[in-house]
């Protein structure tokens, strides 16, 4: 089944480039300078983060509909990344090189399936959850942090 993995929207973070560390750290963010490769994966262009560029580390609501399921967690997000990713039956670098809880939500927000995937084992994963009618989309999130990573819907 072909599926579509999307980024997020750049635009809510742009404003928080402008921000000092300190305007940061009062909103509950940080600004990093990034040191190791693979290390900091950008949630906007889903790719991992060159040594030396900037990314912010903020709490994201990556499932804000009003059910038990709402969550947010830390993620990174680069400073300069502006263009959100968007491919269709194409697993980013940034995903299959970890370990990755995927999570089927139907459309009223509700989990209906989850599993873990690797490397080769992800486009079948992904299927496996898209198979089921029920599911609207899937939430990636890397497994170890637990934090979100992307969303899958159908092609």
């Amino acid at each position: 089944m072909s599926f579509r993995i999307i980024g997020l929207d750049p635009g809510p973070f742009v404003p928080l480039h402008a921000l000092s560390d300190e305007a940061l750290v009062a909103r509950g963010a940080r600004r990093c300078t990034v040191t190791e490769k693979p290390g900091y994966p950008d949630r906007i262009e889903l790719r991992d983060l060159e040594i030396g560029e900037t990314a912010l580390l903020l709490n994201y609501m990556h499932q804000d509909a009003p059910t038990p399921y709402r969550a947010s967690h830390a993620i990174f997000v680069g400073e300069r990344s502006i263009r959100r990713y968007e491919a269709v039956d194409e697993i980013p670098d940034v995903l299959r090189l970890r370990p990755l809880s995927l999570r089927a939500f139907d459309a009223g927000h509700m989990l209906r399936d989850a599993c873990l995937a690797e490397g080769p084992a992800i486009e079948a994963a992904i299927d496996q959850l898209l198979s089921d009618e029920r599911t609207a989309y899937i939430q990636v999130h890397f497994a170890r942090p637990g934090c979100y990573a992307a969303r899958v819907e159908r092609a």
